[in-house]
């Protein structure tokens, strides 16, 4: 691909770099976008193949859509930068506190904000821009159960469950680290509650939190980890097993069911049926089509550019765009009952990943 750096600059004049101009004008934005070099954008999803080749359809601009993990996308972009060669124009990435540690701190990247969607998008997710949130569920096997057989977070960790929970690992997926960490932080009284009602006296813990009291002991009744959230829904929502698993995963693989797979959300688990978390949206500081860029981020945060993830489940920021009805795990149902991920403290939860895998590892090794 050929880039034409001092055309990019010229272009790029044509259009303000506040997130907050209020002379924003899409019109002048199309027309400084087509001028630049083609736009690569990168995100953990398939799904960003699709839609930009629908962007490239409706505004004429050479785009490529490329899937590539979190990690993989942190390191590509730090590459570029330190090389002097950035390719990639705009990065969507679930990890949060990694993006905001290695990318948005160092200036790698940069958060834009298009002014028209200012009113559109809560404060929370503005600066950083968080493009959507996904939710993770509690979810059973729908032929084994008439409704789910767990209904409080400390139910897993008796020993009727023993071996019978199935999850992604956490050393090895650290958005669940991460939530420990936002457990502890914004949700601790919660967690401690939660025991109270299931066990009907206080918790008493030497560990420095609630969560980390409901963390030890969910390792240590040896959950069934997975690679990935594809391995959870087969092990909980398989047609023909025989076994009753319950297991968190992305709402996503609900889709499955069309396909066979019984899965069905703990729509009663206490204190919360599940998780929602962030993805931040970024444009590279270094990228030579900066107003395609920018126009591509606007998209992703209407109706229409978000359409082929809604679908999914996952979750616009922009409270216009609402979760489609044919959305298959039925979770619009209960995001008041899901926990939401604090943006504002994820550097915390970078810094805290050692500790909470330590706990994990050791609580897991029976030896705490």
């Amino acid at each position: 691909m050929i880039r034409n750096t001092a055309n990019a600059l010229l272009v790029s004049a044509l259009v303000s770099t506040s997130a907050m101009a209020e002379d924003f004008n899409i019109d002048a934005l199309i027309q400084a976008a087509k001028a630049e070099p083609p736009l690569s954008v990168f995100d953990s999803t398939g799904k960003i193949k699709k839609q930009a080749a629908a962007f490239a359809k409706k505004y004429g601009i050479e785009t490529t859509g490329t899937k590539i993990k979190a990690g993989a996308n942190i390191k590509m972009v730090t590459g570029e930068t330190k090389a002097n060669n950035v390719k990639s124009d705009v990065v969507i990435i679930s990890d949060v506190p990694a993006a905001a540690v290695q990318l948005l701190a160092t200036g790698y990247t940069t958060s834009y904000l298009p002014a028209d969607m200012t009113d559109k998008i809560p404060a929370e997710f503005r600066d950083p821009l968080v493009v959507s949130t996904s939710p993770v569920v509690w979810s059973y096997n729908t032929a084994l159960n008439d409704s789910c057989p767990v209904d409080n977070i400390w139910a897993l960790t008796d020993p009727k469950w023993k071996g019978h929970i199935a999850m992604p690992d956490p050393l090895n997926k650290s958005i669940y680290t991460d939530w420990f960490n936002q457990f502890a932080m914004h949700h601790d009284a919660d967690i401690a509650a939660a025991y109270e009602a299931h066990y009907g006296k206080p918790l008493k813990t030497d560990l420095d939190s609630a969560t980390a009291a409901f963390v030890a002991a969910l390792a240590g009744n040896q959950p069934l980890l997975t690679n990935s959230d594809s391995d959870v829904a087969s092990a909980v929502g398989a047609p023909d097993t025989k076994e009753n698993f319950i297991g968190i995963m992305s709402s996503a693989k609900f889709r499955e069911n069309k396909n066979g797979m019984k899965l069905g959300i703990c729509d009663s688990m206490k204190p919360m049926v599940g998780m929602l978390y962030p993805k931040f949206m970024m444009i590279t500081a270094g990228t030579d089509s900066p107003n395609a860029a920018k126009l591509f981020v606007h998209y992703m945060l209407t109706s229409e550019g978000f359409a082929p993830q809604a679908i999914d489940g996952k979750i616009s920021t922009n409270i216009d765009n609402k979760i489609p009805t044919q959305e298959p795990s039925g979770v619009a149902a209960h995001l008041d009952q899901l926990f939401k991920y604090n943006p504002a403290t994820s550097k915390d939860d970078w810094a805290s990943r050692q500790d909470w895998q330590d706990l994990w590892a050791l609580a897991r090794a029976g030896q705490l």
